[in-house]
């Protein structure tokens, strides 16, 4: 079974971060560039919070709120959730739905190697599920079931 590591090697991506003291506007832009939901704050070395596509959403109708002048560190959620880099799907997957959250903080002994997010956990799950079902379809194929017992020599019970 795949686990949180697996899938950070299939993602083939490095963590985007940016500082707890820049706008809101500045994690917008990183964010776009690099095609993501969530960016993470990083201060210094250590990784303390994340801010999200649905952290705006919550707080742009806030009044006085601006992406201009807003820091990332005022809205930012630091509630923060890991798991390590051995974690299997299902372990992982039973995370996100019991604790109702989005994104897991990967780790390796003890450093954070990466972000992953209910979707990128879904899919691997699904992907291994395919796969598991194209290997049971092939050990299993209607030509093995066709030509079953057919070189055996049925013999009528005995009376």
């Amino acid at each position: 079974m795949k686990t949180a590591g697996d899938i950070l090697n299939d993602k083939k991506r490095d963590m985007v971060t940016i500082r707890p003291d820049q706008t809101i506007r500045e994690a917008l832009e990183r964010m776009q560039v690099n095609r993501i939901g969530a960016i993470l704050v990083k201060r210094g070395e250590k990784i303390v919070g994340i801010w999200s596509e649905r952290d705006l959403a919550r707080d742009i109708l806030k009044q006085g709120f601006d992406i201009d002048t807003a820091l990332v560190e005022n809205y930012m959620s630091t509630r923060l959730y890991t798991a390590p880099d051995d974690t299997p799907i299902l372990k992982l997957q039973e995370m996100f739905l019991g604790l109702f959250i989005r994104h897991i903080l990967i780790t390796h002994r003890r450093k954070t190697v990466g972000l992953l997010s209910i979707g990128d956990v879904m899919r691997a799950g699904l992907l291994e599920k395919d796969t598991q079902i194209r290997d049971l379809t092939a050990m299993a194929s209607w030509e093995y079931y066709e030509n079953w017992g057919w070189d055996r020599k049925l013999k009528p019970p005995k009376k």
